[in-house]
């Protein structure tokens, strides 16, 4: 199979019909051969009876027994797939299958992963695409990945950056970044975005602070995953560094003014800080082994291989 194509959709029964009826010409006009996943992610309206009736060759219909949310429906499409490359796209007809050819040149051009990149969006300016900018911005800055456009899901994979995923929560979006982690060499191509006509999105603003955590996890993720002691350890000296500062302090005022010890809240800060220090020394060193253990017991690597020549 040269392309499988992974649709998550969540109450589209007004979109689907004619998704699959674009995207199934755009695929033939590849002239390669090519699979259609569309992942029902719990939908409570009428998608599953609409997908019933579509009848496309090579289309497979993955219903979930609940919604799950859009990463898990994009992992089940990943595990269900058998093309070679792997694209994934949004079911709200506002992603453009007449881009997936542009996106399969980058491919064949040796890029690992084709990002979109929506320069013209279509959706709410304040509620939408403003939020979006500053979102970009912010995982850019983090995870030191140059994308433009983190939340469009139009994107092809090959098929070997797909296997080494495992995502979780919101972190479908933070897949560029992962990818870069894990060696692969990515592009950015500009893609049609269109508006929304049928349904209702399913993004609102809530969804940010749920974003803004899994950033903090995928950039904790992508530096100390292996050495968590670096982390927990740096913060430790910084809190035992601040435990001295304040003794110095109390000590001085004790000696050169003074000043009873007892009734120095500093005394108190002191403390606090010298044990805050030795739990996070502790995390750390928990950490560690948690580490050991996980790759050890399931004799997983810490490496990726790209070639080896003999």
């Amino acid at each position: 199979m040269d392309i499988s194509v992974v649709i998550p959709v969540y109450n589209e029964e007004d979109n689907i019909e004619e998704l699959t009826d674009e995207l199934s010409k755009a695929l033939s006009a590849t002239g390669k051969s090519h699979e259609i996943l569309v992942v029902n992610d719990g939908s409570t309206d009428n998608t599953q009876s609409r997908l019933k009736k579509i009848h496309i060759p090579g289309m497979t219909v993955i219903s979930m027994t609940r919604n799950f949310g859009q990463t898990p429906a994009i992992m089940a499409g990943f595990h269900h797939a058998k093309g070679d490359v792997i694209v994934t796209m949004d079911g709200d007809l506002q992603n453009d299958p007449n881009d997936i050819p542009k996106l399969l040149e980058k491919i064949d051009e040796g890029y690992d992963l084709v990002c979109g990149w929506r320069k013209e969006r279509k959706d709410n300016f304040f509620l939408r695409t403003i939020p979006s900018m500053a979102a970009n911005s912010l995982i850019g800055l983090m995870l030191k990945t140059n994308l433009h456009d983190y939340g469009c899901t139009l994107k092809a994979f090959k098929r070997a950056i797909v296997q080494n995923l495992n995502l979780y929560g919101e972190m479908h979006r933070f897949i560029p970044a992962i990818a870069v982690w894990h060696g692969a060499n990515i592009t950015e191509i500009e893609v049609n975005h269109r508006p929304r006509i049928h349904g209702k999105t399913k993004y609102g603003i809530n969804r940010v602070i749920r974003v803004f955590l899994d950033l903090l996890l995928v950039a904790f993720l992508s530096e100390y995953s292996t050495k968590p002691i670096r982390f927990f350890g740096g913060l430790s000296i910084l809190s035992g560094l601040l435990s001295f500062i304040s003794l110095v302090f109390v000590a001085f005022t004790k000696i050169f003014k003074g000043e009873d010890m007892t009734g120095n809240p500093m005394l108190i800060l002191c403390v606090l800080f010298f044990l805050v220090g030795v739990q996070l020394l502790s995390i750390g060193f928990l950490g560690e082994i948690n580490i050991r253990t996980y790759y050890e017991s399931q004799n997983k690597k810490t490496y990726l291989i790209k070639e080896i020549i003999v």
